[in-house]
């Protein structure tokens, strides 16, 4: 990569961001496809947010993404968002629109439900009117109910939390896009995985350094014909996707969303496909 007077930049904001795979995601997909662009991550605090974002439009950046704690902050800080990030409530995503001769526009996005979806593609014909179960019922698990009823065609979807008031909140939150599908809550002990075709953990339960937890501890429920999908990429296989690997379902891990979620970042910021089996094994 060469850095040289007209390099753009697009950057992280967030805090902390020291752990982001971000930088290893992006800055090979812009080598790769001639993007004159550099990807860092800048440790923005909560009472900086605001100048962060304007720093943006002062120094033209090509874009940015935005995690934990700013992914709801953000929101009033921009020109315009979309439909996505409306509904979802969050935006990981900034796109500066405009000119070098010209007051950037920005625009937010949320790429989580995109990343989400990718790699289910293949498999929407066996979601048909069959049942999904979330466990959780936090931030992670509105991109998924947003993606999966706008996207599938399930007969069913059941959020499952530890605190049964909250799926219940969520539920009620996203029935206007339920088209059809019946949107339940339930308890976490509850949850109904045994019955469904997608399990998706959308808590951070089994994530590094706690490797040895699990968010479902009945083994037996997983099959043949069910797919698994944790939100957790760290590590890559999850006790949970080992378990239910064991039993022959089909595993999908978290990794799989993180390159999804920014292979649509870099579309919208360069009008380029990220390459997708490059990045992959640069990680």
């Amino acid at each position: 990569m060469t850095i040289d007077a007209k390099t753009r930049l697009v950057t992280l904001l967030g805090f902390p961001v020291e752990h982001s795979m971000s930088p290893a995601l992006h800055n090979p997909a812009f080598e790769a496809q001639g993007v004159n662009a550099a990807y860092v991550a800048t440790p923005v605090r909560r009472e900086d947010l605001a100048t962060a974002v304007n720093g943006l439009r002062a120094m033209h950046f090509l874009g940015a993404n935005v995690t934990i704690p700013h992914k709801q902050a953000v929101l009033p800080l921009l020109d315009v968002v979309t439909e996505t990030a409306e509904a979802v409530g969050a935006v990981n995503t900034i796109v500066c629109q405009g000119t070098d001769d010209e007051i950037l526009r920005l625009k937010g996005d949320n790429t989580d439900v995109a990343g989400f979806v990718m790699p289910l593609a293949d498999h929407a014909t066996t979601l048909r009117d069959g049942s999904a179960t979330i466990l959780g019922a936090g931030g992670a698990a509105r991109a998924v109910v947003y993606g999966l009823l706008t996207r599938f065609d399930l007969h069913r979807l059941t959020i499952a939390a530890r605190r049964p008031e909250q799926a219940e909140a969520l539920a009620r939150e996203f029935s206007p896009w339920a088209d059809g599908t019946a949107v339940t809550a339930t308890a976490l002990a509850e949850a109904p995985v045994r019955a469904s075709r997608l399990v998706v953990n959308a808590t951070p339960v089994g994530m590094h350094p706690n490797e040895d937890e699990t968010p479902w501890q009945t083994v037996s429920d997983f099959s043949d014909g069910q797919i698994v999908y944790d939100l957790v990429y760290n590590p890559r296989e999850t006790r949970l996707l080992r378990e239910a690997s064991e039993r022959n379902a089909t595993v999908i891990g978290g990794l799989d969303m993180l390159i999804g979620q920014a292979a649509d970042a870099f579309r919208q910021w360069t009008g380029r496909e990220m390459p997708i089996s490059l990045v992959r094994s640069a990680l």
